[in-house]
């Protein structure tokens, strides 16, 4: 019995895009995100909730896009493109910015 992870059309992919987005965004949310709670005012335990709520939609969101969407890697070869790889470093700085304004 095959045990890999299956795209929307039943073919193989490989999980380790998604371990690795998954398991990134769960450490960051974990370990940041109830310090941050704590910062605006919220309770421990609704900043751990609300953490534990944006690991999961992180996980969700990571299985969409690498699994049930995914394409099997001897398929799907991409290149960077430097507009895309601009707006996301746009995009994570803007979110490093607003991570910081607690702090101030």
């Amino acid at each position: 019995m095959d045990r890999r992870l299956r795209n929307r059309d039943g073919r193989p992919v490989d999980p380790i895009p998604f371990v690795v987005v998954a398991g990134l965004g769960a450490m960051l949310a974990l370990s940041v995100g109830p310090l941050y709670g704590l910062a605006y005012g919220l309770s421990l335990r609704t900043s751990l909730a609300a953490s534990a709520v944006v690991t999961v939609a992180i996980g969700g969101g990571a299985y969409h896009e690498f699994v049930r969407r995914g394409t099997p890697a001897a398929v799907d070869v991409r290149r960077a493109d430097a507009e895309r790889l601009r707006y996301l470093a746009l995009a994570l700085g803007a979110v490093l910015v607003t991570l910081s304004l607690p702090l101030l």
